[in-house]
């Protein structure tokens, strides 16, 4: 039936597609729904008559055919407040935190742009509590999405151990605290984190301290023991720490404890972008010039550290890009299941701005 002769208002069938391209029906279907073995002739001769006709096929049925709903849970993590110790407000919190975070924006996009040519989308869970890990279990075991793609917010999150265990596909951005059969990606974190220290003694900077992240964070934990070991190695002195949260209003609190107690420091490295903006709108208050008086380096190369006041020197952390690769191993692990279990490690970069 040609586009003149199809009733008005109707959809364009596979029987539409299949008279347009001269083929059978049950030929359309397997072409539409990515079975092998088709003639690429055919196969082609089928994809024209879908773009003639305007076809499109319909999720539900095709998901009845392939056991896939081109849907991916992008799952951000973590051992946030139990519902009876905060209630909403501790959910709140955590979300709040999470959107606050120009972190999770970039995997966002890394994640987007990578399934969006697939036709795929993302469905965006939360999963702080242990009821909320649960949910996200349930729902893939229900086959709701083909696969999880994980990130966590807490060294000790048994989130990845809990979907290995039910055999789901699932992804982790960041390497799991305790060995787990999940792939991942992550950054080299120590590595970056001498950069920064690198960077600072070059500079001339002797009396040196640090903003730690959140040491029940495994790249809060990495990226300070990072820099303490290159400071060591060059014969500095063990950095005074105070950790932070990864939050702008962390980095203040702790930049205002540093100069208190090391009033003449005159260098800090802080483990996130948002850490170092609040140590540098601290140093601004008190009179402290950046760089000149005192430099700072951040670590992510996030939107912050181009925003901050003066522009951040940085590590940069390739979040689209590892975001991306993440999306690449789910969609492998989702076409070959029996795969051996693969991860991929990212090289960090200095990025040198104003601020050191």
């Amino acid at each position: 039936m040609t586009d003149a002769l199809r009733p008005a208002g109707t959809a364009p069938t596979l029987e539409d597609v299949a008279r347009t391209a001269g083929v059978s029906r049950a030929t359309v279907s397997r072409v539409v729904n990515g079975v092998r073995n088709v003639d690429p002739a055919i196969q082609e001769a089928v994809r024209r008559a879908v773009s003639v006709t305007g076809y499109a096929p319909n999720r539900a049925a095709r998901s009845l055919v392939t056991r896939r709903t081109d849907a991916v849970a992008l799952v951000v993590s973590g051992a946030g407040a139990e519902p009876d110790d905060e209630g909403a407000a501790g959910q709140g919190s955590f979300t709040a935190q999470v959107f606050a975070d120009p972190f999770f924006g970039r995997v966002v996009t890394g994640v987007v742009d990578s399934l969006r040519p697939r036709g795929m989308h993302p469905v965006l869970m939360f999963a702080e509590t242990s009821r909320a890990r649960e949910e996200v279990v349930e729902y893939l075991r229900q086959g709701s999405a083909d696969g999880a793609l994980i990130v966590s917010t807490h060294a000790e999150d048994p989130l990845p151990r809990l979907v290995t265990e039910a055999g789901l596909a699932a992804v982790l951005y960041a390497r799991p605290a305790r060995p787990v059969g999940i792939r991942y990606v992550d950054l080299a974190h120590r590595d970056g984190a001498r950069l920064a220290a690198e960077h600072l003694l070059a500079r001339g900077c002797r009396r040196i301290a640090t903003i730690a992240g959140p040491l029940d964070v495994a790249a809060g934990q990495e990226r300070l023991a990072g820099f303490q070991e290159a400071l060591s190695r060059q014969g500095a002195s063990v950095p005074p720490v105070v950790e932070g949260r990864f939050t702008q209003e962390s980095g203040e609190i702790a930049m205002e404890r540093l100069l208190a107690e090391h009033p003449g420091l005159d260098g800090v490295f802080a483990a996130n972008d948002l850490m170092a903006t609040g140590a540098c709108h601290v140093l601004r208050e008190h009179g402290r010039r950046v760089p000149e008086d005192v430099a700072v380096i951040g670590f992510d190369d996030s939107s912050a550290a181009s925003a901050c006041r003066p522009p951040l020197t940085t590590v940069r952390q390739p979040v689209e890009d590892m975001a991306a690769e993440m999306t690449g191993l789910l969609l492998d692990r989702l076409a070959a299941p029996g795969r051996p279990v693969t991860s991929v490690v990212f090289e960090p970069v200095l990025i040198v701005r104003d601020s050191a």
